[in-house]
């Protein structure tokens, strides 16, 4: 069982690559009607998606340090009178 799951991931993964390969591709083809001229280049949709995602995930990797807590923080330590 353990096995089917890994093997699954690559071919999940090398599927999404053929499917954005399909509609970058597909954009050749269908009509489009632009409210800006930039957005009537080839490719323009699939290109802005790409560097937002990757935008997305360069913000978060910078928001987890902001964020980020120490490893008890819920559960601290409790201080007997000994250690005080």
């Amino acid at each position: 069982m353990n096995d089917r799951r890994r093997l699954a991931g690559p071919r999940v993964g090398y599927g999404l690559v053929v499917l954005c390969g399909l509609v970058f591709v597909a954009d050749f083809f269908l009509a489009k009607h632009p409210h800006f001229a930039f957005e009537g280049w080839f490719g323009f949709y699939p290109v802005y998606g790409f560097a937002a995602s990757v935008a997305l995930v360069l913000t978060a990797k910078e928001l987890r340090r902001v964020l980020r807590r120490d490893e008890d923080y819920y559960e601290r330590p409790e201080r007997n009178r000994d250690d005080e």
